[in-house]
């Protein structure tokens, strides 16, 4: 989901697990404004809800912007026969290190 899709989303409710963990954050006078501004005029949404969900969004967006740097080793070919070279940039060490992260979380979520 991307930014611009996020205000659809605000008017219903959102389900997701959540992590027992909190991150305690301080925004900047000027960021904290607009989280009153937002929720101010989507009341149904807690403050603690948007910032979840900004953060969510930005994540993602994120995550689309890593540049595809093209490694040496071939891993497949496309549908016109043309190589498809390995992902060497900043994309697979962050899903590697995302899957780590999210078994740590499941894990301790069970417990």
């Amino acid at each position: 989901m991307n930014v611009r899709e996020l205000v659809s989303t605000w008017h219903k409710h959102a389900h997701c697990t959540l992590t027992d963990n909190t991150y305690d954050v301080t925004l900047s006078l000027e960021d904290a404004a607009k989280v009153d501004a937002l929720a101010e005029m989507y009341p149904r949404r807690s403050k603690e809800q948007l910032i979840s969900e900004l953060v969510t969004s930005a994540l993602a967006e994120l995550e689309a912007s890593f540049p595809y740097i093209a490694g040496p080793k071939v891993v497949a070919m496309d549908e016109f026969g043309e190589p498809l070279h390995e992902d060497i940039g900043p994309t697979p060490e962050f899903l590697t290190l995302t899957k780590e992260h999210l078994a740590r979380h499941k894990a301790t979520k069970t417990k």
